[in-house]
């Protein structure tokens, strides 16, 4: 099992930054891809970004150029550096982490970003 937090959100205006961070542990040893995904009032959670282990990134076309995913697989940390952020970006950000070979997959509980004048 694999347990996951995030941290770092909060309220922004908008142009502003954050840096988002997500800690894994527990059975770590075989994540393969890590993820941020968000979820909007009334609407279903979206894809923001992955990494593969490998570092391969993916981008929502509506955050490219302005988000940035990284990871540091020695820590079990993932990170997402978001920049330019508007008030579309406003939603409960989500850590996941797929695991290889059993293709589970964990979630973290969520840090809300919020981005309002």
């Amino acid at each position: 099992q694999v347990q996951l937090v995030e941290s770092g959100g909060g309220l922004v205006q908008p142009g502003g930054s954050l840096r988002l961070s997500c800690a894994a542990s527990g059975s770590t040893f075989n994540i393969a891809t890590m993820g941020w995904y968000r979820q909007a009032l009334k609407k279903q959670r979206e894809l923001v970004a992955t990494i593969t282990h490998s570092g391969s990134t993916n981008y929502a076309d509506s955050v490219k150029g302005r988000f940035t995913i990284s990871r540091d697989n020695a820590k079990n940390t993932m990170d997402l550096q978001m920049n330019n952020l508007r008030p579309e970006d406003t939603a409960v950000y989500y850590c996941s982490t797929t695991m290889r070979f059993t293709n589970n997959v964990y979630w973290g509980q969520g840090t809300q970003v919020t981005v309002s004048s």
